[in-house]
């Protein structure tokens, strides 16, 4: 689970509450008219501004916002090592099988291309292109969010100019205006809200967790072809460090190798 969206989100609306409370009652920040139009309106706009088949991948885009990509790097590089002692010690054919058991699609494909004896470069071009309408799919979900980012504020707009007419009708009821107003400006602040704390900050965690599962993905393919190029598996091991950070590369060395054993993987990023 990702920790960093969930503590974001109740620090940021936690610090928001703390900050209108202390400068008086809540009651003036609440108007469900507001909320309709800022709101509604943004999630009106996208309906309109997208096909029906992306804005269900939304529900998809949510799940990856707090869980992220499963599977683990060290837990895959650990796989591709064994699978190349397998390879090393048993031949490629013998990898079908152990291909076959593991839960992450896009190794299982490429192990079964490099069983099949597909030529290395076409065995490159057919994971590169998997990868690149990933990052496509992944892409077209968080514009809907971005989209509902650039709206919000506009309708937080629109419902002020509603309000601040609405007040001005009533000019001869000087008691009425001083409500009006800000009621109108409440509609402003919502979209603002909505834009900076809700949907932008989702767009960007979203591209943040497709350029880690892009990554991931790979330094799975380089696996997947050292192993059909029979490379050493400390070698390999090595070469896949090269995909880690720093920190992460020093406590990778500083672990024992896993032993060869089966090695499985969490299925992939929720909603692709």
């Amino acid at each position: 689970m990702d920790i960093s969206s969930i503590t974001g989100f109740l620090l940021g609306f936690g610090l928001l509450y703390w900050a209108l409370s202390t400068g008086g009652s809540l009651v003036a920040f609440w108007s469900p008219p507001s909320l309709v139009i800022t709101l509604g309106g943004s999630i009106a706009a996208a309906m309109v501004s997208f096909p029906l088949s992306q804005l269900l991948t939304v529900p998809g885009m949510l799940r990856t916002l707090f869980f992220g990509y499963k599977a683990k790097p060290r837990d895959l590089v650990d796989t591709l090592v064994d699978l190349a002692r397998k390879a090393r010690r048993e031949g490629l054919l013998a990898l079908e099988e152990e291909a076959e058991a593991l839960d992450d699609p896009f190794l299982t494909k490429g192990i079964l291309l490099v069983v099949d004896g597909t030529d290395p470069e076409l065995v490159r071009s057919i994971l590169e292109t998997e990868i690149t309408y990933l990052e496509e799919r992944h892409r077209v979900g968080r514009k809907v969010f971005e989209a509902m980012g650039s709206f919000s504020p506009a309708f937080g707009m629109m419902g002020t100019l509603i309000g601040l007419i609405q007040m001005l009708s009533q000019l001869d009821n000087p008691e009425a205006i001083g409500p009006g107003l800000a009621v109108a400006l409440v509609t402003t602040f919502y979209g603002v809200l909505l834009a900076n704390m809700v949907f932008l900050p989702i767009a960007n965690k979203l591209k943040s967790h497709t350029e880690k599962e892009v990554l991931i993905k790979e330094m799975v393919l380089e696996g997947i072809l050292s192993i059909q190029a029979g490379d050493n598996p400390r070698i390999l091991r090595e070469k896949l460090r090269a995909f880690f950070r720093v920190r992460e590369r020093q406590e990778s060395e500083s672990q024992e190798e896993t032993p060869v054993g089966d090695t499985r993987l969490s299925g992939g990023v929720a909603g692709e």
